[in-house]
C-alpha cells in the first residue's frame, strides 16, 4: 500500500542495516512447502475446519464427501478493465468522496471549498478538501442513528504533484510545500443513506474535519518522554485500524522518505554534510531523501538542522472520529517502523492485541498486546490501553518434513528482560524507536513484504497477512528464501495465515501455513490458489460473513506486461478460506491501486479506494507522456462525479482523482452472498 508500490522502487534502508543477519531458517523445494497448502486445503474442503482441526490437535484425512457450499454468490468480473470501476451483474458502484471534495466541516456553506478542477485551489482550501490518495478506512456507525448514518475515516497516503499543481514540481515554493502537506492525513467526513438507499457525505457536519502534515498531536507511551511528549502532523497514512471503544488508528508507513538535506540540484559528493548513522540507515533515511523535497522549505525536515524530527515518525496514530476537537495521539508503545495497518482482536483474558506489518521487503511481522483488559463501550480508560503493553516480533518456523500437520511460530518479545535486548538498549524508550534493530538482535523471520493483517471475525485465533512480493531477493536488503516465503523471485506474493495457540490472540505461539500464492497459470509460475488469477496481494479485509477480500497492487509499470501480461487493471477479490476459491469481484481505472475496503455492520455497503488513477510508471513525474494530466485516465470525470469526457471540458478539469467509491446490490443483499 506504499509507494512506490514495487519493492524494486522502494527505500535504499536494507533490512537488518549493520545488526547480524537474523536465524536462517530450514529451507526445502518450492513444491515441498506448497504441498503443506495443498494438503491443508483437501482437509478443509471435506469440512474439517482450521479450528476444529486446531483443536482436535492434528489435521483428519479428507472424507470422500463433498465440501461446503461456497461462500462466494457473484459472478467473476474479467481480469482485464476499463476506464471506469467494474463490478458483477446485480451490483452497483457509485463515487462518493474524491480529492478535492469539500468535507463539509461546521460553518462552511455546503459545498464549500469547492473541487475546482484545476490543481488552482491554496492550501488552505486543500486542508478542508478531501485529500490525495484515499488509502486505508473504516466506517463508524453513528450511535442511535441505525444502520442509516456514520462516519468514515479516511487516509490519504501521500500526493503526486503532477496533478496536486497547475504546473507540477516547477518553481518549488514555500507555499506548495504547504499544499502538499495539506493534501496528506486523513479526512473524517460524515455519510448518511437517503430514502433511496444511496449513501452521500453528509454537509455541514460537525464531526468533519481534516487532521494533515502540520496537526498537533500527543505522544504516549514509553518513549513519548525522550520525544518531548508532542508531535506535528502525520503522513504517509496507508493501512489503518480500528479500536472496540470507536477510535480510528492510522499507520505512519513511508514516512522516512520526506526528510532530506541535499539541496536541488547539489551533486551526490555533497551528502558528506549528512552521514546517517546506523539507526538512520536502517531506516532508509538518507541525504537525498526520497519521496517529495519538503526540506527545501520547511526546516522541520532539513536532516542538517532537525535530526531528530524522523523520530516522531513511523509510529500508530489514534483519532476519535466523534469528538473532533480531540487531539490525536502517537502510540510508542506499538514500535516504531513503517506501519503497514493495526489489525485488532481480542484475548481470551479481555487484553486487545493489534497485529502489524513492516511494509519493505525482509521486514517482520508484529504483534501488541496490550497490558490492561478492555472495558465496555466508551470507557475513559480504554483510551489509555495502548500506552502500556507489551510488543512482539513473529518468528515462523520451518516447516515440517511430513504434509500431515501446520508449521509452527512463536511471538518474540521485544523487551530488555531479554538479555540480548539489555545489553544494546539502555532503556525500552530506545528499544521502541529502534525497534528493526531489536527484531534483528532476537531473530525474527524476513518476509516478503508483510502488508495488511485481517483477523477472521468467527474462528478464533485465525489471522491473515499479505506478502505483496519480493524481486530484491538475493539483493542488498532481499529478504533470504524461507518455508514462509519460499519463491526464489516472488513476482507474485502470497497470502500467509496462522492459528493462535488455544485460539488467543495473546498466545505466544502459534501454527501457520500459506493460505494462496498468486500467480497466473498462464505465465511460467501458476500459483497456487482455487479460481481466479491475481498478484501483488496488498489489502485484506474480512466482511461480516467470514469472506475474505483480497485487493491488489501491482505497480503502475508492472500492469499489463512480463509476468503481469494478463493483469492490465489492479482488482478486489473474495475468498472463501474454508475452501480456498477466489473470485475477481471489481476491477479499477488504469493505473490505480484498489485498497481500503470496509463494510456496514450489516454487511450490505462495501467502501472501497481508488487510489492514483491514471497513475504513469514514473511515480511522482510530471502528468502523463504527452503533458497531459488525464493521458491514461479521466476517471472519475464523467461517470457521476465531476465534469464529463465530452470533448468540451479543458483537459486540466479532467484530472484523475483519487476517490472512495461505495458498492451496494441492486436488491439490497449482502455483499458478496447468493
Amino acid at each position: 500500500m506504499d509507494h512506490p508500490s514495487d519493492d524494486t522502487r522502494r527505500s535504499t534502508g536494507t533490512a537488518g542495516g549493520d545488526q547480524p543477519a537474523p536465524r536462517k531458517l530450514h529451507t526445502r523445494g518450492f513444491d515441498e512447502v506448497l504441498a503443506l497448502v495443498l494438503t491443508r486445503r483437501a482437509a478443509l474442503v471435506a469440512g474439517a475446519g482450521l479450528l476444529a482441526a486446531h483443536e482436535a490437535g492434528a489435521a483428519r484425512q479428507p472424507p470422500a464427501a463433498a465440501g461446503p457450499a461456497s461462500l462466494l454468490g457473484f459472478a467473476s468480473v474479467p481480469a482485464a478493465g476499463a476506464d471506469r470501476v467494474v463490478v458483477p451483474p446485480g451490483y452497483r458502484a457509485r463515487v462518493l468522496y474524491a480529492w478535492g471534495d469539500p468535507i463539509g466541516a461546521s460553518g462552511l456553506p455546503a459545498g464549500e471549498p469547492a473541487w475546482r478542477g484545476d490543481a488552482s485551489e491554496d492550501a488552505a482550501a486543500q486542508a478542508l478538501q478531501a485529500g490525495m490518495h484515499h488509502d486505508g478506512m473504516h466506517f463508524f456507525p453513528l450511535p442511535a442513528r441505525g444502520a442509516d448514518r456514520g462516519l468514515l475515516a479516511v487516509n490519504h497516503e501521500y500526493v503526486d504533484h503532477g496533478l496536486l499543481f497547475p504546473d507540477g514540481s516547477a518553481g518549488w515554493s514555500a507555499s506548495k510545500v504547504r499544499k502538499s502537506q495539506a493534501a496528506h492525513g486523513v479526512s473524517v467526513i460524515e455519510l448518511g443513506r437517503s430514502a433511496d438507499g444511496a449513501w452521500q457525505v453528509v454537509r455541514p457536519s460537525r464531526h468533519a474535519r481534516r487532521i494533515t502534515a502540520n496537526t498537533p498531536m500527543r505522544l504516549s507511551g514509553p518513549a513519548a518522554q525522550a520525544l518531548g511528549g508532542t508531535a506535528t502532523g502525520t503522513f504517509a497514512n496507508c493501512a489503518n485500524g480500528w479500536t472496540p471503544w470507536g477510535t480510528y488508528l492510522t499507520c505512519e508507513e513511508n514516512w522516512h522518505g520526506y526528510f532530506g538535506a541535499r539541496k536541488r540540484g547539489e551533486p551526490p559528493e555533497h551528502d558528506t554534510a549528512f552521514q546517517p548513522d546506523e539507526l538512520e540507515r536502517r531506516y532508509g533515511i538518507r541525504a537525498r531523501g526520497d519521496y517529495i523535497d519538503w526540506h527545501l522549505h520547511d526546516p522541520r525536515f532539513d536532516l542538517n538542522t532537525r535530526r531528530d524530527e524522523p523520530l516522531r515518525f513511523g509510529w500508530v496514530v489514534e483519532i476519535d472520529p466523534f469528538d473532533p476537537a480531540s487531539q490525536p495521539v502517537k502510540h510508542t508503545a506499538m514500535g516504531r517502523i513503517k506501519h503497514e495497518g493495526a489489525a485488532p482482536a481480542r484475548a481470551a483474558d479481555g487484553r486487545m492485541v493489534f497485529y502489524m506489518g513492516d511494509d519493505q521487503a525482509g521486514e517482520y511481522v508484529y504483534k501488541f498486546v496490550t497490558r490492561a483488559r478492555l472495558r465496555p463501550g466508551r470507557d475513559a480508560a480504554n483510551r489509555r490501553l495502548l500506552e502500556e503493553g507489551t510488543l512482539y516480533v513473529a518468528r515462523f518456523d520451518a516447516a515440517p518434513a511430513s504434509g500431515r500437520r501446520l508449521a509452527t511460530g512463536r511471538w518474540l518479545p521485544l523487551t530488555r528482560e531479554d538479555p540480548r535486548l539489555a545489553a544494546r538498549f539502555a532503556s525500552q524508550a530506545e528499544l521502541l524507536i529502534a525497534t528493526r534493530i531489536a527484531a534483528d538482535i532476537v531473530g525474527a523471520t524476513r518476509m516478503d513484504r508483510p502488508e495488511w493483517i485481517a483477523v477472521h471475525p468467527r474462528r478464533t485465533g485465525e489471522v491473515y497477512c499479505s506478502l505483496t512480493n519480493n524481486s530484491t531477493r538475493g539483493a542488498q536488503g532481499g529478504a533470504p528464501v524461507n518455508d514462509a516465503n519460499p519463491r526464489a523471485a516472488n513476482v507474485y506474493g502470497h497470502v500467509i495465515r496462522w492459528h493462535e495457540t488455544g485460539g488467543d490472540a495473546a498466545a505466544e505461539t502459534f501454527e501457520w501455513d500459506i493460505f494462496v500464492m498468486g500467480g497466473d497459470p498462464a505465465q511460467g509460475d501458476g500459483g497456487r490458489f482455487e479460481g481466479d488469477f491475481f498478484g501483488s496481494p496488498d489489502g485484506l479485509a474480512f466482511d461480516p460473513a467470514g469472506r475474505l477480500w483480497i485487493q491488489t497492487d501491482i505497480s503502475s509499470d508492472k500492469l499489463g506486461k512480463g509476468a503481469y501480461q494478463r493483469m492490465t487493471h489492479n482488482m478486489a477479490l473474495a475468498a472463501d478460506t474454508r475452501t480456498g476459491e477466489l473470485r475477481r469481484f471489481l476491477t479499477g481505472p488504469p493505473g490505480c491501486e484498489i485498497t481500503g475496503l470496509c463494510f456496514t455492520p450489516d454487511g450490505r455497503t462495501l467502501f472501497v479506494n481508488i487510489q492514483h488513477p491514471g497513475e504513469t510508471p514514473g511515480y511522482l513525474s510530471a502528468p502523463g507522456p504527452d503533458g497531459r494530466p488525464n493521458a491514461l485516465s479521466t476517471w472519475p470525470s464523467g461517470q457521476g462525479h465531476g465534469p464529463a469526457d465530452d470533448g468540451s471540458t479543458p483537459p486540466q478539469r479532467l484530472r484523475p482523482r483519487s476517490a472512495t467509491v461505495v458498492v451496494t446490490r441492486e436488491d439490497g443483499g449482502v455483499i458478496g452472498g447468493g
